[in-house]
């Protein structure tokens, strides 16, 4: 049995998000992890989901999809979250979950963890950055240890040279053959940081 248990942790409105996580949880079994996939709560009114028909076909694609709650954050010993960046920061979706982790943080059950991020933005300097690195701070008050990507392997340059984690430049079409390389040595560099961790 793997001494790695990370949750996968996911925002997406549209989907991006949502295939760099699945890709994501795909390397890290390979890797010998324990994995799951988990999405935070929609916190967007119905009506206005429904409104957009790209929205709404994302958000029943994933019904069955798992939500993440205080229990998972205690099962898992790694974290890897994803979600797309807005007007600089994370989505509020993501942001809402990690609002409700108090309590969890409080018992110390976000300490001394593996933890890394990725997102995507529909502009090439839509935050990207200030995004992942938003996330991190948070990460710090927990005590995590943060696993950024880093210029640690040439799929990061290839992807678009972002150390602080893979992020896709979203224009509706698929990720592209360079950010899947990314996301995957993101997921198995952190895993082999967790598995370190933990041992």
């Amino acid at each position: 049995m793997s001494n790695v248990r990370l949750a996968v942790i996911y925002y997406s409105t549209y989907g991006t998000n949502h295939a760099m996580a699945e890709l994501a949880v795909t390397a890290a079994q390979e890797a010998g992890a324990e994995v799951r996939l988990l999405k935070v709560r929609e916190t967007a009114p119905d009506a206005v989901v429904a409104g957009q028909k790209a929205w709404a076909a994302q958000a029943e694609r994933t019904a069955h999809v798992a939500q993440a709650g205080p229990a998972d954050m205690e099962w898992a010993n790694a974290y890897l979250f994803s979600a797309p960046t807005r007007f600089g920061t994370v989505a509020s979706q993501m942001r809402a979950f990690i609002d409700t982790l108090g309590p969890t943080w409080l018992a110390g059950h976000l300490a001394n963890k593996a933890v890394s991020a990725m997102t995507s933005a529909q502009n090439m300097h839509g935050g990207q950055e200030s995004t992942l690195i938003g996330l991190y701070t948070t990460f710090i008050h927990w005590g995590a240890i943060i696993v950024p990507p880093g210029y640690t392997d040439p799929s990061l340059f290839a992807a678009g040279g972002n150390p602080y984690g893979t992020s896709f430049t979203a224009s509706g079409g698929p990720l592209s053959d360079e950010v899947r390389a990314a996301v995957r040595f993101q997921s198995k560099r952190l895993v082999e940081f967790a598995r370190r961790i933990a041992s």
